[in-house]
């Protein structure tokens, strides 16, 4: 993973304080606050323990890398959270840039996806998460960036990835955890982050998150 400009891995964390709501008596819950089943199945193979509450709140998506992810990520933890009582909600997004300043999102149609993979193709990009966790008011937030290299792509490879279908509804219109990772030379930082859940960043802004959290 690195930071734009430099190899190595990029973390960057904050927090800040909301209007908070009085807890509730029930034990709190933990709240993934996203459709996505990428990050429902990382959570899920830690054992965690936590119910699915996805926001329809509209989502930046122009502007620096970092900012949008991030931004978008705080957006989807605090429209749940709003009426999550005590619950502990997790809000991340997931983008794909290059140069550190374009952002590839979920293409729109094959043409698009086609596009995207060429651009990619044979080049380093970034994969840029944005993360927040909130509970009673209190907002932890932190970015995560992985460096991917594609491998040298020809029309073949790129035909045959399109065919399947995987790249629909992917950042970058691609996922490395499925056939994806044929296209895929070097990940230098966080997989999981890649995959869609950076999940050292979620330990580190709530690192009893797994002794809370964690099923029988």
């Amino acid at each position: 993973m690195a930071a734009r400009g430099g190899a190595g891995a990029s973390r960057q964390a904050s927090s800040r304080t909301a209007s908070a709501s009085p807890p509730g008596e029930r034990k709190p819950r933990l709240v993934l606050a996203s459709g996505s089943p990428q990050r429902r199945a990382i959570l899920g193979d830690l054992g965690l323990d936590f119910d699915v509450r996805a926001s329809d709140v509209a989502e930046e998506d122009e502007g620096a890398p970092r900012v949008v992810a991030s931004e978008n990520a705080l957006r989807k933890a605090l429209a749940v959270a709003a009426g999550a009582r005590d619950d502990v909600v997790i809000g991340c997004d997931t983008l794909v840039a290059t140069d550190g300043v374009d952002i590839w999102g979920k293409p729109a149609d094959e043409a698009a996806a086609r596009a995207t993979l060429r651009h990619l193709s044979g080049r380093t990009h970034e994969v840029v998460s944005g993360l927040a966790v909130v509970q009673h008011g209190d907002v932890r937030a932190a970015t995560e960036i992985t460096e991917v290299t594609f491998r040298d792509l020809d029309d073949r490879t790129i035909e045959w990835y399109i065919s399947t279908g995987e790249w629909n509804g992917r950042a970058g219109g691609y996922a490395i955890q499925g056939r994806g990772a044929v296209l895929v030379k070097r990940v230098v930082g966080d997989y999981l982050n890649v995959v869609g859940l950076p999940v050292a960043a979620l330990l580190e802004l709530f690192p009893g998150l797994v002794e809370e959290f964690g099923g029988s």
